[in-house]
């Protein structure tokens, strides 16, 4: 693992409100903090995750020990940041939040970590697109607490090992098989995101329509979260659409009625299937016969990129049965015929 190269001094410590500057972190809008849960009491759905974790976060502070580092994995929108948040709020630690692809160079790692309080939870999100000379970095920095600085050039370099301060790296990303295994093999606890149940969800669009005031029905709650691809994300997006429906037509309770107007209108269907959804369908059906077709093949023919496809559309597709993946690759499933047809008859 080669050292950190600096020139002539070791970085300066940067503040807890300089991480928040959207160099080091995604910045979410205003609507979106509203509706995070800071605890885990009130955050519905991954039980199996949200049970381990209060688990680990009650015996971290009986013992008053930073938490072992955390990988959070699965498909997106489904509450990784929110949980990273969540463990950080019930240690009482100050919580750091950058993504890989903001970190270039070492150096711009070791300025964050060096900012870090002790016992903060520092959240790496897209982790799987670190830089590998900054993956390398981040071995000792996660095993040891410290990180090697080479400091002069030519002759005259030396290394020092700068300590930092103890803390927990919670990473979460889409792809997690693209960590390599030294890295993967660092983080203590691993947890997979599933999607969400529909009675899951529906009381995550019951506590945001509370939160901005508005009063969901409770068919109208059920309807939105079976069509809302089990994603907590997406729910809330499709909530804030029926939302605007509703002020147009005059409606003040978001019953049956108005959720369905507004996701006919928005293209999907009573799967939770919009129309790239359906494409995907449609183009292995009629092009392939069905398939078995190639991801690079498919992603060729529908002009989306590969990763798109198997990052956003795929794992609910999948998760639905609708597409069945092997090793000559994608093909579709007779239930997915079925619901093409279903889908062609109501048009």
């Amino acid at each position: 693992m080669d050292p950190i190269h600096i020139q002539l001094q070791e970085p300066a410590p940067r503040r807890n409100e300089e991480l928040t500057q959207p160099t080091y972190m995604e910045i979410d809008e205003n609507l979106e903090q509203q509706l995070r849960p800071h605890r885990f009491v009130d955050y519905p759905g991954q039980e199996a995750v949200k049970n381990n974790l209060e688990v680990y976060v009650a015996a971290a502070r009986k013992r008053g020990k930073p938490l072992d580092h955390i990988i959070l994995h699965g498909p997106p929108g489904l509450g990784k940041t929110t949980l990273a948040k969540i463990v950080a709020h019930e240690m009482a630690v100050p919580f750091y939040q950058t993504s890989g692809p903001s970190i270039d160079k070492p150096g711009d790692l070791a300025g964050i970590l060096a900012g870090v309080e002790p016992g903060g939870v520092l959240f790496i999100d897209e982790i799987h697109r670190l830089p590998i000379t900054v993956e390398e970095i981040l071995y000792s920095a996660m095993e040891d607490f410290c990180i090697d600085i080479l400091v002069g050039q030519g002759p005259t370099a030396r290394t020092v090992r700068m300590p930092i301060n103890p803390f927990t790296l919670i990473g979460a990303t889409t792809r997690v098989a693209s960590l390599s295994a030294p890295f993967l093999s660092r983080f203590g606890i691993q947890e997979h995101l599933e999607f969400y149940d529909a009675a899951s969800l529906a009381k995550i669009l019951q506590r945001s329509a509370g939160l901005w005031g508005v009063e969901l029905a409770e068919e109208g709650a059920f309807e939105l979260a079976r069509r809302s691809r089990g994603t907590p994300r997406i729910a809330n997006r499709l909530l804030r659409r029926v939302r605007d429906f509703a002020d147009f037509h005059g409606v003040e309770r978001l019953d049956h009625d108005i959720v369905d107007l507004t996701l006919t209108r928005l293209n999907i269907d009573l799967a939770g299937l919009d129309r790239m959804d359906r494409r995907i369908l449609r183009v292995l059906q009629e092009r392939y016969n069905g398939g078995p077709a190639g991801i690079e093949a498919l992603a060729s023919t529908i002009g989306e990129e590969r990763t798109t496809i198997e990052d956003v559309y795929e794992p609910f597709l999948t998760h639905q049965g609708f597409i069945r993946r092997g090793p000559r690759g994608r093909e579709l499933t007779p239930q997915a015929l079925i619901h093409l047809e279903a889908v062609s008859q109501m048009v």
